[in-house]
């Protein structure tokens, strides 16, 4: 039996709504894999009907949305009523998106749902509910708890010319220079590998490893950090027979011949990485959640509160998570 995709609602008063409609709507047109929306029905018909969009919506039981979602955007009720209208988030907001997320993950924990595809939430109104994780991936990989044990979460950027991996991810720029170390690099590094292997079918990853300074310290006349942090992470990496080269000067890492050299950029903080990549692909953007016992992408963008409902969002982005989400599912059952 196929195994559908569990997207979470994100935040109502967003673009999510929107996006979701839109992929459905071009499901044939984009051969996408079957998927269900966990959130509210209603929101998600009160979302049609302001953007004009005539869409059939079926509330359903997940082993019903397969079969469903020929004829209808099938949707999985969490219980939580989403009330908040176009760009503007209430205090139903943070409650459904929250157990949306939790909703997914238990589908595909418990092996009804194939991967998990987020759309974006807004944790400005999370943080004002009381929300204690920096964001989407860290809130994951507490859900992802085992037997006490928090696995280390990894944010890949995907596109199909280019997948970047920051070391450290959101903390400021002070913070993350305090943060990298050796270690950090190469457990980070290590996961990449596996899943690009488990998930992508890569079979020996190559992996391009960023300097943190300009010209990667310039042999240590720009800054200690790539001698002393970075080169011995790509010693480590290298004996343990990872194909792995740097510390590497990003300025020219991600030209169009540099990038045909590597299957994953690994770079040491959060605008190192995402500057190409949005460059790159600002619509086609996927992030991707590696080290977690699920599969997770989601949209390379925010809620958009300023367009939710005009029928102005691209479903790119979205419609490029769940179909690389189906194949990271399909590659790990392989």
């Amino acid at each position: 039996m196929i195994k559908p995709l569990a997207l979470s609602l994100g935040e109502p008063a967003g673009i999510g709504p929107d996006i979701t409609i839109a992929a459905w709507l071009r499901r044939d047109a984009a051969q996408l894999p079957p998927f269900y929306l966990r959130g509210d029905a209603d929101c998600i018909s009160r979302r049609a009907r302001a953007l004009g969009a005539e869409i059939p919506i079926a509330e359903v039981a997940i082993a019903e949305a397969p079969t469903a979602f020929a004829r209808a955007l099938p949707v999985v009720p969490t219980g939580h009523t989403a009330t908040a209208a176009p760009g503007k988030p209430d205090d139903s907001s943070a409650a459904a998106a929250i157990g949306a997320i939790r909703s997914a993950v238990d589908d595909v924990r418990s092996g009804r749902a194939a991967a998990i595809v987020t759309n974006p939430i807004a944790k400005s109104v999370l943080y004002q509910a009381g929300f204690a994780h920096p964001g989407h991936t860290e809130f994951l990989a507490e859900l992802a708890r085992d037997d006490g044990a928090v696995p280390q979460p990894v944010m890949m950027l995907w596109c199909p010319s280019l997948a970047v991996v920051p070391v450290t991810i959101h903390v400021s720029l002070r913070d993350a220079i305090a943060q990298l170390t050796t270690e950090l690099i190469v457990s980070t590094a290590r996961i990449v590998v596996r899943d690009l292997q488990s998930r992508l079918g890569i079979a020996a990853p190559r992996l391009a490893i960023a300097g943190l300074n300009p010209h990667a310290g310039e042999d240590g006349s720009l800054g200690l950090e790539d001698r002393n942090i970075v080169a011995p992470a790509v010693e480590i990496l290298r004996r343990d027979g990872v194909d792995a080269r740097g510390p590497l000067p990003a300025d020219t890492m991600f030209h169009a011949a540099a990038r045909t050299r590597y299957d994953c950029a690994i770079c040491m903080y959060h605008d190192q990485a995402l500057i190409p990549i949005k460059t790159i692909a600002f619509d086609e953007g996927v992030n991707v959640t590696l080290g977690l016992p699920f599969i997770r992408t989601s949209p390379d963008h925010g809620t958009a509160f300023d367009i939710a409902g005009s029928g102005r969002a691209d479903p790119s982005s979205l419609i490029a998570a769940l179909k690389l989400a189906a194949r990271m599912a399909d590659a790990q059952r392989g």
